[in-house]
C-alpha cells in the first residue's frame, strides 16, 4: 500500500514537471519566464536559484505562510521559521510554559527598535 502511494506521488510529480516544461515551451521564446503555476495552482520555478530566493523560501520571518514557492522545481517549500514559530506556540499551549528567554528577549528588543524607528 505504501509502495503504491509513493509510486503515485512520483508519477504525479513527474506529470506536473512535464506539464510545467510544456507550458513554458508552448510560449514564444521571448515570453518564456521559466516560473509560474501549472493549472493555476501548483508553482514551478526553473530559474537558477539565488541565495536571496533560498532564504525567502526556507527562512522568512516576514512571510506568514508555512508553505512557500519552491526555489527550483515544482511544488512548495517549507518556511522553517514559520514552522518553528508554530511548534513553539503549540508547545507553549500544551505545556502552559512561559516563552523561552530568547523569545522574550526578541519581543522586548523588537519593541524598543520599533519605538526608536518611530522617533527618528
Amino acid at each position: 500500500m505504501v509502495r503504491r502511494l509513493r509510486r503515485l506521488i512520483k508519477v504525479v510529480g513527474f506529470g506536473l514537471f512535464i506539464a510545467a516544461v510544456s507550458q513554458e515551451m508552448s510560449k514564444p521564446e521571448d515570453e518564456r519566464t521559466w516560473h509560474g503555476r501549472v493549472g493555476g495552482f501548483v508553482p514551478y520555478d526553473f530559474r537558477p536559484p539565488t541565495w536571496e530566493r533560498i532564504r525567502e523560501a526556507y527562512w522568512n520571518p516576514e512571510d506568514e505562510r508555512l508553505f512557500t514557492e519552491r526555489v527550483f522545481g515544482v511544488g512548495w517549500a517549507v518556511n522553517l521559521y514559520r514552522a518553528r514559530e508554530l511548534m513553539m506556540g503549540a508547545y507553549q499551549q500544551l505545556m502552559g510554559a512561559a516563552a523561552p528567554a530568547s523569545q522574550r528577549w526578541r519581543k522586548r528588543t523588537s519593541r524598543v527598535r520599533s519605538k526608536t524607528a518611530e522617533t527618528s
